[in-house]
């Protein structure tokens, strides 16, 4: 146990761990392409949605490997550690609220999937509404929601590498050798097995995380006493900066608060499932039951999530104590390596390996997803639907395979060549973005009152006022040094745009979450458009769905029936 500082040499024994653990996956992901495989993985079904047969404990860990990610596992923690409660501590109730709204909606989504062969949520827009315009608006808002996403990932496996030593100044493909050596063998399992990859490999990642957790809050509780965790957290929140003379954070909700954290929580709740790699986790279940069994018991992440939040004030207490730092390798404070700095600290090194493998793997299970969610969105809903609408299935699991393979590097080139801030930042704004998609994915499953303009109109709508309210959010970029003596040198950097989630409600000075603010307007443009489209009898497009898809668990013969027919057909002509 040693507290971390600027330019420590590498810690053999914590990389020795982790490499270990990161062998154990690769190894697990290579295996998966034989893991319940199909007659042939040629398919989108097979390669994109695991064959669609995944069961209630596959599932559960699946969606947890990719809801609860390395990101999460460092930034939760890192918002508790910086500002408090309404940063940070929103995660909790908001994955708590999240499960009982997709128990209602997602089993109907899973049933008309399941029965019209549809692969995305986008497949569903563009045969409940007949409109390849708004399906290409939902798919590209997925695309570009989930490309920050899998950036972040890699922003959660820096915080490991530099905790270990690695990734300090020096020559800079040395630098960042690690991380591209691990996406390059992400992307080559994922290639090979698909989603079933990310399935297997959950399995490790989850029971990692709940190992390191419990033994966590267990030395919080007996070597420093919530009591002076809680007294050390609320003393750092509520002390005022003596140059600013305001408080870095809240230690909790206050009444000037409770609308943005109330709308914060909520609209993350809301927009949680709408991302594509929950949709991708939900899809691959075997049927609608395992949806609602796993809606029940996924809650047990979100006791994992509150456990994990409070290591961010377990770190406030270790800086006041003076045992540790949150100084990078480049001697820049950053609040992103607290959860790592603590482990690294208040374990030895062989635990504390563990607990960076853990955050490693989280990064690397949804990081595989996303980029399968996106390569199935790009592929069924840009490619076939624009460019060649002829595909055969192969053709298109071969476009899906290639796309997935851009969108991970795309990633990794986007946090080696930006300032990470510019990867956080998209991500709020893909938040922001994501949630424009319900007005036409949530009400579609129950009624086609809307017209499809009138969604495109509300959907546009809603993204550039939450993109242009988001980019207006300003706050002073203070970039934190340690000096020669080792104290804080704080430094002013002008002022940083999209400083907030959050912003005045048009015409009123409360402050609610920019995401739901632009889908109400989203949803009263739609309302509007819708009328006066519907008075003038415009064309609402075909609907392809019928009654009976929303409920049914049995699937007739579809176009997924035949996609199987015609992989078997050319497996068959392959070998002739």
């Amino acid at each position: 146990m040693s507290a971390v500082a600027s330019g420590h040499p590498v810690n053999g024994v914590e990389l020795g761990v982790v490499l270990f653990f990161f062998v154990l996956v690769t190894v697990v992901g290579f295996i998966a392409a034989r893991w319940r495989r199909g007659q042939s993985m040629a398919s989108l079904d097979e390669w994109g949605l695991g064959g669609r047969g995944f069961g209630t404990a596959v599932s559960w860990f699946l969606l947890g490997g990719d809801l609860y990610t390395a990101y999460t596992f460092v930034a939760v923690p890192a918002a508790m550690f910086a500002t408090g409660a309404v940063a940070g501590f929103f995660a909790v109730p908001y994955t708590i609220v999240a499960y009982p709204i997709v128990f209602v909606f997602l089993p109907r989504l899973w049933s008309v999937a399941h029965r019209r062969g549809y692969v995305t949520p986008a497949d569903f827009v563009r045969g409940r509404f007949g409109s390849r315009t708004l399906a290409l608006a939902v798919a590209l808002t997925g695309i570009v929601a989930t490309m920050p996403y899998i950036a972040l990932q890699l922003v959660g496996i820096q915080a490991v590498f530099d905790t270990m030593g690695l990734g300090g100044s020096g020559n800079t493909i040395a630098k960042d050798l690690p991380l591209i050596i691990a996406f390059a063998v992400l992307a080559a399992y994922t290639y090979s097995s698909g989603l079933r990859a990310p399935a297997l490999i959950a399995f490790v990642k989850d029971t990692l995380i709940y190992i390191v957790i419990v033994v966590a809050v267990v030395y919080i509780g007996v070597k420093i006493g919530f009591g002076g965790m809680f007294d050390a957290a609320k003393q750092q929140l509520t002390t005022p900066d003596p140059k600013t003379h305001i408080p870095p954070g809240l230690f909790t909700t206050g009444p000037g608060s409770y609308w943005a954290y109330g709308t914060l929580a909520f609209g993350s709740a809301l927009a949680l499932f709408l991302y594509p790699h929950s949709m991708t986790a939900v899809l691959s279940s075997r049927t609608r039951g395992v949806i609602r069994r796993n809606t029940a018991i996924l809650p047990a992440y979100s006791l994992l999530l509150a456990l994990l939040a409070l290591l961010g004030f377990a770190a406030i207490y270790e800086v006041k104590q003076g045992n540790m730092t949150v100084y990078g390798q480049d001697g820049v404070s950053n609040g992103q390596l607290a959860v790592p700095h603590f482990f690294a600290f208040a374990f030895p090194s062989w635990f504390a390996g563990v607990a960076f493998a853990a955050i490693a793997i989280g990064a690397l299970v949804p990081a595989a997803i996303m980029s399968i969610a996106a390569a199935n969105l790009f592929t069924r809903n840009v490619y076939r639907e624009y460019f060649r609408r002829s595909a055969t299935p192969k053709h298109e699991t071969q476009v899906a395979k290639i796309v997935s393979l851009v969108v991970k590097f795309g990633a990794l080139l986007f946090v080696l060549g930006l300032d990470k801030q510019n990867a956080i930042n998209l991500q709020l704004l893909g938040g922001v973005w994501i949630l424009q998609t319900l007005t036409t994915i949530v009400p579609g499953l129950y009624t086609r009152w809307f017209h499809r303009w009138g969604l495109l109109a509300g959907w546009a709508t809603g993204m550039i006022y939450g993109t242009v309210q988001a980019y207006r959010q300003q706050i002073p970029n203070v970039v934190v040094t340690q000096g020669a003596d080792g104290k804080p040198v704080k430094a002013l950097h002008g002022m940083r745009h999209f400083g907030s989630s959050t912003a005045p409600f048009p015409f009123t000075d409360e402050k609610l979450y920019i995401g739901v603010t632009a889908l109400v307007l989203n949803v009263l443009v739609a309302v509007l458009v819708t009328l006066v489209l519907r008075a003038v009898r415009a064309p609402a497009g075909t609907d392809e769905t019928e009654p009976t898809d929303f409920y049914s668990d049995a699937a007739p013969v579809t176009r997924r029936d035949r996609d199987r027919a015609t992989v078997a057909a050319e497996g068959v002509a392959g070998r002739t």
